[in-house]
């Protein structure tokens, strides 16, 4: 669990990245071989953008960084589970290992609300391991959505 940490730990950067630019604060990292190969985070409303998830990014970058577009050998860490259009480009980037901090009720597709990356139906499955300073993850977000409904309410 400590590896875990320390890459979790990059994640909330990126997330703390997002949330200085207005963005909803979740980030991303993809790890090979002990190395970071890519980090990123939430970009919907700076680019607007409904694909420019955190991990779309991430994925996105590691593709191109290791010239192939399965992701063999890597962990992707990400703030907040997996939203059904994320957990997909998991699937199909073969990325065997996913570890997460906080759960999204309402959209997580990693084990909330079902979990597409354990599903033997697909020619592919990725180990999850959730929760992952999961307090830190979720009250990054939650003091951002709080902040949020206050600015509106004002």
């Amino acid at each position: 669990m400590q590896n875990h940490e320390k890459w979790m730990r990059l994640a909330l950067q990126e997330a703390q990245k997002a949330e200085m630019i207005g963005e909803v604060p979740i980030g991303a990292v993809l790890v090979h071989q002990d190395e970071v190969i890519a980090s990123a985070h939430n970009r919907r409303e700076s680019d607007q953008q409904a694909l420019a998830h955190a991990e779309l990014a991430v994925i996105e970058e590691a593709c191109k960084k290791l010239g192939s577009w399965r992701l063999l050998d890597c962990t992707l860490y990400v703030t907040l589970e997996p939203c059904p259009m994320c957990a997909g480009a998991i699937l199909q980037s073969r990325v065997p290992t996913v570890v997460y901090g906080a759960r999204d009720p309402k959209a997580g597709c990693v084990g909330s609300l079902m979990n597409l990356l354990d599903d033997s139906r697909f020619n592919h499955q990725t180990k999850v391991i959730e929760g992952c300073l999961a307090e830190e993850c979720g009250t990054i977000l939650t003091a951002f959505f709080r902040r949020l409904r206050a600015k509106k309410k004002n």
